[in-house]
């Protein structure tokens, strides 16, 4: 039985919180303490004028393979999105867009999103981060369903709903929630004072949980979560 150690990190585009400065050595660094496989990435640039690759940088520290996911384009120049860092070679990755509300009804900002879909070690990993409205949210879950795979399908995300909301139940009855791992009452964000938890590991049924944290690391505004997987892969 192998092991297989994944991450989802809402790394608001690698701002280290506690300078206020971009410090991709100290993304790297949790990455490497934690000793993660393959980490799900959102909030980042891609190509950005002002900051580049940005899922390169980390990538490069590790050594390892990256790929970018463009959601949007902020201010209309620079591609912001998902993304994914990984041990193994990436084997191939798509963009799959969710569908902006045709109308905007909800009481928060609103903000293109997508659902990055990639081949890693014959694992399909997807990495998404939904809206913060409801509209949003049913449009993401309709996106996300269909892409989940019965068998090595592992999803993360910053869904921005707690566990309590109904958007997640579809999801819970395809995939098996990493949260039922976790000690009760543990909650990702804020990273410093943390009092909600918004950030999610999915898998399918064949993989085994053998463990599941969301270590007390501030460097994002959210806390990594980590999930230690085996199976026969």
């Amino acid at each position: 039985m192998s092991v297989l150690r994944v991450m989802s990190y809402n790394v608001l585009h690698f701002e280290n919180v506690r300078t206020g400065e971009i410090d991709y050595d100290a993304f790297a660094a949790v990455v490497r303490e934690k000793n993660a496989d393959i980490v799900g990435l959102n909030e980042v640039y891609g190509g950005a004028a002002k900051c580049g690759e940005q899922a390169a940088e980390p990538a490069t520290r590790l050594g390892w393979d990256w790929a970018f996911s463009e959601a949007f384009l902020d201010d209309g120049t620079e591609p912001f999105g998902n993304a994914v860092v990984s041990r193994f070679p990436i084997e191939r990755v798509e963009t799959i867009p969710i569908p902006y509300p045709a109308v905007r009804s909800g009481p928060e900002y609103y903000e293109p999103r997508a659902v990055l879909r990639a081949r890693i070690a014959g694992h399909t990993v997807l990495v998404t981060h939904f809206g913060l409205n409801t509209d949003e949210q049913e449009n993401a879950l309709g996106t996300v369903l269909p892409l989940l795979e019965p068998e090595r399908c592992i999803l993360t995300g910053d869904f921005n709903v707690t566990p309590d909301a109904p958007v997640l139940a579809p999801i819970r009855e395809k995939m098996q929630d990493v949260d039922a791992f976790l000690p009760a009452g543990t909650m990702s964000f804020p990273s410093d004072a943390p009092r909600i938890k918004i950030d999610y590991i999915f898998t399918s049924a064949d993989y085994t949980v053998l463990t599941a944290d969301i270590p007390a690391v501030v460097v994002s505004d959210h806390r990594p979560y980590l999930a230690e997987l085996t199976g026969d892969f």
